[in-house]
């Protein structure tokens, strides 16, 4: 069998499929249908000249904790900035909550609240990088002991329950319960459904254990370092090369290919065993974002002026509306008071051409709905005379962010619908659900385990098994 790996896409989990493959001694070809590598992790200057903005991911917390990342050495690849505040959650009467590094800090902040989070929360921060090596390879090899397995016992007692239910039956307060609400719609997800809990305890407790920091100079540094890395190794990295059927890589002589593609790029690549095509077919998309860029003359006039500080600020007000907005978007429709994930890089890299900003609000898979002046009306809510502000604008709704990334489908950034009956499923039930059928074949992307985020952990499990066959 030939000893050269294929790796087609260069998002995280490609980037780290072919770093590992080339470091194991494999002849790496990558192949990455764009202009530019990166998938998820490119920058561009969207709105006005000099302006650097990342397209897709910016706020790093799961790159830190990636075992993945960490194996790669990443923190010596590119700079990472921390911003002074990890999170900020705007509240129309009364002074925004604030996500510190320090978990008790940002307890104090939480008043009555307090102990509730330092034993939700911080206990999942405080079983550190153990419990996240756990989680984040479900199906991989564990070596956290245990400690670790309680903790994770623990956590995915508590991460099953839907995010309102935990909200309101740990914390007593407003202030408590829109801090974990807006944690928890990162997941995309019902609030209501099973799982989404997972996703605010997590997240929280990342900010806490590897804080939520930014790459200096935009995300497109990593992918960059990632490729260099791979040149260095011996391996080629070839841009502007679509792949549309795996028949067009038989001159490669590939004795491995790692496909950082998700299953319906899959299904149209490659002639599939009838039952496995049936499967990959019932795999569903979860909704999809519009986004917005700006180009800003100053900072946003934050009506509390602590939430400047703030990497990542969550719009949306009390539990019960962010709850209400996820589930209009659950049921396909649009909310007119949409959660808000906004990032102010800013606050923590100065290097990007001036003050850029972005933020996206949840909408149906596909929709075709313009929510510019929806996600804008929210950032003045909290933000009286933002537009003031705004130099220029970009718009990428669910088709724009498809045409950027194919793995984008409908618009979905998670490769797929978080679901818990989806959650082990990805794409298919299967003890390693990275490998194929087709003999040398394996899939890496987001629709892998462990799903979404810039983590590389498909791409480590799919070069694991990769080699491991050989």
């Amino acid at each position: 069998m030939s000893s050269r790996a294929v790796v087609v896409g260069s998002g995280p989990n490609g980037l780290v499929a072919a770093v590992m493959l080339a470091a194991a001694g494999r002849e790496v070809v990558l192949l990455e249908a764009a202009e530019r590598f990166g998938g998820g992790l490119r920058s561009e200057e969207l709105t006005l000249p000099g302006r650097v903005h990342d397209v897709g991911a910016t706020v790093m917390a799961l790159a830190l904790a990636s075992p993945a990342f960490r194996e790669l050495g990443v923190e010596r690849m590119v700079e990472f900035a921390h911003p002074p505040v990890a999170a900020a959650h705007p509240l129309d009467d009364r002074p925004a909550v604030l996500v510190h590094r320090d978990a008790g800090r940002t307890a104090e902040g939480l008043g009555v609240d307090g102990a509730a989070w330092r034993a939700s929360v911080g206990a999942v921060a405080r079983a550190g990088l153990p419990l996240t090596d756990l989680l984040l390879r479900p199906l991989g090899p564990w070596r956290g002991g245990p400690r670790a397995f309680a903790s994770a016992a623990g956590f995915g007692l508590a991460g099953l329950t839907p995010a309102t239910a935990f909200a309101r039956r740990v914390f007593r307060t407003t202030e408590g319960r829109a801090l974990f609400a807006g944690m928890a719609a990162h997941s995309l997800l019902d609030l209501r459904a099973p799982l989404s809990g997972a996703y605010g305890l997590m997240l929280g407790a990342l900010a806490h254990m590897v804080g939520w920091p930014l790459v200096r100079g935009g995300s497109q540094a990593l992918a960059d370092a990632l490729v260099a890395r791979l040149r260095e190794l011996g391996g080629e990295a070839v841009a502007g090369h679509r792949v549309r059927h795996l028949g067009e890589l038989a001159e490669l002589d590939a004795g491995t290919v790692v496909l950082d593609v998700t299953p319906r790029q899959f299904l149209e690549m490659a002639e599939l065993p009838p039952a496995y095509r049936r499967r990959l077919r019932r795999y569903r998309y979860g909704p999809g974002v519009f986004k917005l860029d700006w180009a800003l003359d100053g900072p946003v006039p934050w009506r509390d002026p602590a939430v400047a500080s703030a990497g990542t600020v969550h719009l949306g007000g009390t539990l019960e509306e962010i709850a209400l907005s996820e589930a209009e978007t659950a049921r396909g429709r649009h909310s007119p008071r949409p959660y808000v994930l906004l990032v102010q890089p800013y606050a923590a890299d100065p290097t990007r051409g001036g003050h850029t900003l972005w933020g996206y609000c949840h909408v149906p898979n596909g929709s075709a709905v313009d929510m510019t002046a929806a996600i804008e009306a929210q950032i003045e809510r909290y933000a009286p005379g933002f537009r003031d502000r705004v130099l220029a604008r970009h718009a990428m709704g669910p088709a724009a962010l498809e045409s950027f990334d194919a793995n984008l489908v409908g618009g979905d950034i998670g490769g797929g619908l978080a679901s818990l009956g989806q959650f082990a499923r990805r794409p298919v039930w299967s003890p390693a659900p990275w490998r194929t059928p087709l003999p040398g074949v394996f899939l890496c992307s987001a629709a892998t385990p462990p799903g979404a985020g810039t983590h590389g952990m498909g791409g480590w499990q799919a070069a694991r098994l990769a080699l491991r066959a050989r």
